[in-house]
């Protein structure tokens, strides 16, 4: 490419134009900031320093703490220093370090989330085995399981971005670094158009499959049962058991180039072998 440059920074989006709003928003975040920082770092102590607390809910409670926490400080502390400053700038190494922390730390608590409400099903349905199911190894393991899955997740994207040659516009369209944002500069600017067709015309078929099939078992399983409804079952079953299996070949020969010229000489070569025989009798 002619137009790729080293990166040394990113210049953010400013979150307002307007000067006189910058000391407003500042100070609102701050405070904002500040009760995120009390209230978390309130709960997490609590849950740490008081015994009647040592249980799974309050274990997984503190470790959402400790996570909105951090996930907080990973993009105010930088979005109110820039409302303050002339230069709204990150450097490239901070801006995949925001990066990685911020998926990092979302997909800890999207999975953490789960756990509390797998945590509180077996409180609520097997409540005479809640401790043995749940006992303190366990909750450590699927806490563990948790951030080290995460980090992994968030590594992965911030290594493919870091290696992606970015072009000498070098204004994310947002107030901190994340993935799409970044993609901006190479990815959706330039080769969306061609690329999303290519993927389409590629896909197109397998897509129509899929959509058939699971759209047919979706029917026959997921729709509500009526006197009506058992009817149509019976012809979306007859769809998904012989249509579906009928339609699947022509499907995926029809937009292949290549299935429909070997047919061709395949078929074709049946069809000469008998008029030969005709001649040579």
């Amino acid at each position: 490419m002619e137009n790729v440059t080293t990166v040394n920074e990113f210049l953010l989006l400013e979150l307002t134009s307007t000067q006189e709003l910058q000391p407003v928003l500042f100070v609102t975040l701050l405070i904002i900031y500040m009760i995120d920082l009390f209230g978390n770092g309130s709960i997490l102590v609590v849950v740490i320093l008081e015994p009647r607390l040592y249980s799974p809910m309050y274990f997984f409670l503190g470790n959402l703490s400790c996570l909105d926490i951090c996930y907080s400080s990973v993009t105010l502390p930088i979005l109110m220093a820039n409302l303050l400053s002339a230069h709204k700038a990150v450097s490239f190494l901070g801006c995949i370090t925001q990066l990685h922390f911020f998926h990092f730390l979302g997909c800890t608590e999207s999975i953490l989330l789960a756990i509390m409400g797998f945590d509180r099903f077996v409180a609520i349905c097997y409540p005479l085995c809640y401790t043995l199911i749940m006992n303190l190894k366990v909750c450590i393991l699927l806490a563990t399981v948790a951030w080290i899955t995460s980090f992994f997740y968030a590594l992965m994207h911030s290594v493919m971005t870091a290696r992606l040659n970015f072009c000498h516009s070098l204004k994310l369209n947002h107030f901190f670094c994340d993935v799409k944002p970044l993609l901006d500069f190479l990815l959706f600017k330039n080769h969306t158009c061609r690329v999303f067709h290519k993927a389409l015309s590629t896909c197109a078929s397998h897509l129509m499959v899929v959509s058939l099939f699971y759209g047919t078992v979706g029917l026959t399983y997921i729709a509500p049962t009526s006197a009506t409804s058992v009817i149509q079952e019976r012809y979306v079953t007859v769809i998904h058991t012989t249509v579906t299996s009928l339609l699947n070949p022509l499907i995926y020969t029809l937009r292949n180039k290549e299935v429909k010229l070997a047919l061709s000489r395949v078929f074709g070569r049946k069809l000469k072998l008998p008029k030969e025989n005709h001649w040579q009798h």
